[in-house]
Formats: C-alpha cells, structure tokens, sequence
C-alpha cells in the first residue's frame, strides 16, 4: 500500500493510504512512520491525523523499508525507580522534568533537562501564577512536545506522584481538568513514551537540576526556552 504525508500533532508522519489517498485503518489507527526506514512501524489513531503541505503527492509502498510493529510502552512506572539515569539508550530522549512555585498558588515555573545523541537542552520557563501540581504537569507536556518535535521516543523522570496518578493510574480529577486532558492528550498522541516517578531530592542529579531550573524561573520570572547546554 502507498504512503501519504500527515500531520500527527506537531510531527509530519508518512501514514498507509490506498491509491486514492485515502487513509487505511484498521479498527481505527493507521499504520505511520516518523522516519521511511528506522525499521520502526506505529500505529495512530486516525482522527489524529491532519493533511500536511505535502499530503497530496502519494509516495509508493517501497518508499518505506520494512517496519516493526512498535509496542507502545507502559506509561508508568507503579514503583519509584531505583536508579535515576543520566544517559539515554539508542535513540530516545531522557528528560527529567519538575515544577515549583511560591506559595500555592503563587509565582511559578517549570524546569527541564533533555537528553539525546550527544545533545542537552535545557528549559526554565516561567508561568505566572499557578499550583505547584499545574507547574508539574505543564513540565512533562514541555517535555512530550520536545519529543514529538525531535520525533524520538520518551522516557520521563518526575517526582510529581500528583501527574503520575492523574496522567497514568486513574486518580480522580477534582482539579486542573483541561490542563490533565491536554497533557493525557499529548501522551496518547505518541507512540513512544514511558514515566517514571523518581523521588525528589534524593540525590538523583538531573531532577536536581530540573528543580533548579523551575526555582530559577520563579525568582526571576523570566523564560529561556529549551537552550543547548
């Protein structure tokens, strides 16, 4: 089957079509792939996918090489972790990300650490006023929103057990509602991602640092983006 160009989210995909350019699901997701030959098949759900600039030339089906079907990953760890890691395997990006804020609400910011290949970025943004739980969650979605620009698979360290139990573990959502569903949203729409909750201050040094940079972003009310390092 040929292969047309869409967008999912904030990445385009090559997504399976017939010869007509009409998509082909089955029960509901399309086969895609970020990249014609990493070997690597997912599957999107369908009203995911968008047309891109270039939706309308249908490229044929060797266009992609072979493609494995890609398992998607538990989105999270029931357990802390034990080890914090400070280096990414194959080709994903660790990213370690944390919230703070003075008072609650208050003043308050998000701080993130990305690692990949041999790149580090890191972000301190500043939100203005907001709880220390909408500081956490608007931290991993910076985070998912890095990793399906760079189209790379996810692997995210918080100490936040609030976003864990809201995100992955089916917590009661009395708060945040459209913030949590955005995020939720985001998760969903890659298909590559795992969170692990890793305890806070403990002497893991890239969730230190994500700190830092979230109490930074506080203090001086001032955002950097995501800045190589």
């Amino acid at each position: 089957m040929p292969w047309r160009r869409m967008r999912l989210r904030n990445a385009e995909v090559l997504a399976r079509c017939d010869e007509n350019g009409e998509l082909v699901s089955k029960g509901g997701r399309v086969e895609v792939r970020y990249k014609p030959n990493d070997g690597r098949a997912y599957f999107a759900s369908a009203s995911n996918l968008k047309p891109s600039a270039g939706s309308a030339k249908i490229e044929p089906d060797e266009f992609c090489g072979p493609g494995e079907a890609v398992k998607k990953a538990s989105k999270a760890s029931k357990k802390p972790t034990q080890t914090a890691p400070v280096e990414p395997e194959g080709d994903e990006v660790l990213v370690y990300a944390d919230g703070a804020c003075s008072g609650n609400p208050g003043p308050a910011g998000v701080g993130a650490v990305a690692l990949w290949a041999d790149q580090k970025r890191e972000l301190s943004e500043y939100i203005g006023e907001a709880t220390n739980n909408i500081a956490e969650l608007t931290a991993i979605l910076r985070a998912v929103e890095l990793a399906q620009e760079l189209r790379r698979p996810l692997r995210l360290y918080t100490d936040s057990q609030y976003s864990i139990g809201v995100l992955t573990q089916g917590w009661k959502v009395r708060a945040n509602k459209e913030l949590v569903a955005k995020v939720q949203q985001a998760l969903d729409a890659h298909p590559d991602v795992e969170l692990f909750h890793v305890r806070g201050h403990q002497g893991a040094r890239l969730n230190e640092h994500a700190d830092e940079l979230a109490v930074r972003a506080v203090q001086s009310k001032e955002s950097t983006g995501w800045v190589s390092t």
